[in-house]
């Protein structure tokens, strides 16, 4: 059973219509109060077709969750690209008016964050037909495409289901201890603004071994300053920094870390996005061409290690992180059949050293990684070469994707995720940074599809269950659940059982194995 849902105005009515599996109305169009719909969720467990991802956050704050959706905008997005069009409008105001025949407008800019639960409405809104008959003509498409897509358009709808409930949830942070880590780093917090002590000591150092007053924030300055010392650079960028030496160097390497973590993360940070001990992140779906998440303000996918501290479980109440162990070289040697590439469930690179480089880590590592980045040049050339030489269909896979990335041709994720169009290959060296490109989006891009699964499943799991766990952070291929203590042995489980029945759904009976190993935490910063 399917229902297109639009939830209107924050006060509702909600309107909706009952349709059948291929998309066609089977009843009359009706209005429904927000308690009748999650009665309608309660009976009948249907297939809800939203048109977009804030479509589900103001069910949420009307106290509605759903088991299962279709995002008529995200799934516009996978078919658009399909065709070739990667990036072009595929909201559901462009995909109205492709359906129609007409030119689509530009995509408006995505809600604000306090009008996304509707609490400055202007108006009813009725896009109900849009909603219908769009997703009537997807279910066509659907179809007719290869099953990867139809699961590919399941998954990425419901990740609109996560990201919204991880929204509502929020990431527990402690605002007293971020507070002390960044008073530990950075000395006591300015009262009038500026730069904190530590900062501006280090700010002094840099002067002082300039011997004259230099603003460690200006590049320009900077430049100036090392060119008068006897150091043309052509950047402040640290790993040229450290080329040369200058007294001035430590200092300054040290203040750009420090002011870094200042300006992302310090108390303007925390006095911005933590509200009542939690932080709340908007997470924007497949928001990289490969098929990765994005976030929309507040640096969610970038929490420094320096506050990681800061993220802690409530009195009672565990942390379950889970991160994937060398998922990117596991997916490559499912993709290319070169299982050898990847035995067991033990450290891949590890175990690639000792059978292939001498036991040294780090070369099997970098082989690997200039394989799937194309990296060709000095020892990573070298070590590609002897990867080659002992995983042909491996190498030859990811090479495909490159020559047909050269050539303007579009490659396709497992599941069907297609990457941008060539546009003018107008240089060689255009041609060969587009192969490197999709010589990595194919795996980077399958990678994100089993994710993406892995979410799926581990929801549902936990939903069936009636289990109290949050899922409360997703990066790439770490999750992270917020979980009553007594509920922490059954969240891991169920967190490894996801991991497992996401490589049967991609891949079928695979030798490879895609290792997600969980640990359980009071602190994110603990391993």
């Amino acid at each position: 059973m399917r229902i297109a849902l639009d939830p209107g105005s924050r006060d509702g009515p909600v309107r909706l219509r009952r349709l059948t599996e291929a998309g066609a109305p089977a009843g009359p169009a009706e209005t429904a109060t927000f308690d009748e719909v999650a009665e309608l969720e309660r009976r009948h467990a249907p297939r809800w077709v939203l048109a977009r991802q804030h479509s589900y956050r103001r069910l949420l704050a009307a106290g509605v969750s759903v088991a299962r959706n279709h995002d008529v905008e995200l799934v516009e997005g996978l078919l658009v690209a399909a065709d070739g069009q990667s990036g072009a409008p595929h909201g559901l105001a462009a995909a109205s008016a492709r359906l129609a025949g007409r030119e689509p407008e530009p995509d408006p800019p995505p809600l604000a964050e306090d009008d996304a639960e509707g609490l400055f409405d202007t108006g009813p809104s009725d896009e109900l037909a849009d909603i219908v008959a769009v997703h009537a003509a997807q279910q066509r498409a659907l179809a007719a495409a290869p099953a990867g897509m139809r699961l590919l358009a399941a998954a990425e709808s419901a990740g609109a289901l996560v990201a919204g409930e991880m929204h509502a949830a929020g990431l527990p942070w402690r605002a007293d201890v971020h507070d002390a880590l960044l008073t530990d780093l950075l000395g006591p917090r300015p009262a009038h603004g500026g730069r904190p002590p530590k900062l501006a000591a280090l700010a002094d150092e840099v002067s002082a071994a300039f011997g004259r007053p230099v603003n460690p924030d200006s590049p320009a300055e900077l430049l100036r300053a090392f060119g008068r010392a006897g150091h043309e650079l052509g950047s402040t960028r640290s790993w040229e920094l450290r080329r040369i030496d200058h007294p001035a160097v430590g200092p300054l390497l040290a203040y750009k870390e420090l002011a870094r973590l200042h300006a992302a993360h310090g108390w303007s940070w925390l006095r911005t996005w933590v509200r009542d001990g939690r932080f709340h992140p908007e997470y924007v779906v497949g928001g990289v061409v490969t098929g990765r998440w994005a976030t929309r303000g507040g640096g969610a996918l970038q929490i420094p290690k320096a506050v990681r501290a800061a993220v802690r479980a409530d009195p009672g109440w565990k942390l379950v992180v889970a991160d994937a162990a060398q998922l990117e070289p596991r997916i490559l040697a499912a993709l290319s059949g070169e299982h050898g590439l990847a035995p067991g469930v033990d450290d891949l690179y590890t175990t690639l050293a000792a059978r292939e480089f001498g036991g040294d880590r780090g070369k099997a590592k970098l082989a690997l990684l200039s394989a799937m980045y194309g990296g060709t040049s000095g020892e990573a050339g070298e070590l590609v070469a002897r990867l080659r030489l002992r995983f042909p269909a491996a190498m030859a896979f990811v090479d495909g994707a490159a020559r047909d990335g050269e050539a303007g041709r579009l490659v396709r994720s497992h599941l069907g995720r297609t990457c941008p169009p060539a546009g003018a290959l107008a240089t060689p060296a255009a041609a060969r940074a587009r192969g490197r490109f999709t010589r990595n989006f194919v795996v980077q891009g399958t990678a994100a599809e089993w994710a993406l699964v892995l979410l799926a499943e581990l929801r549902a799991a936990l939903r069936a269950a009636g289990s109290p766990a949050q899922l409360v952070f997703f990066q790439h291929d770490e999750v992270l659940l917020h979980v009553p203590e007594e509920e922490a042995d059954a969240v891991v489980a169920a967190v490894r059982a996801a991991a497992a029945v996401a490589g049967r759904r991609l891949f079928g009976d695979t030798p490879v194995h895609f290792p997600l190993t969980p640990r359980v935490v009071d602190g994110y910063d603990e391993r």
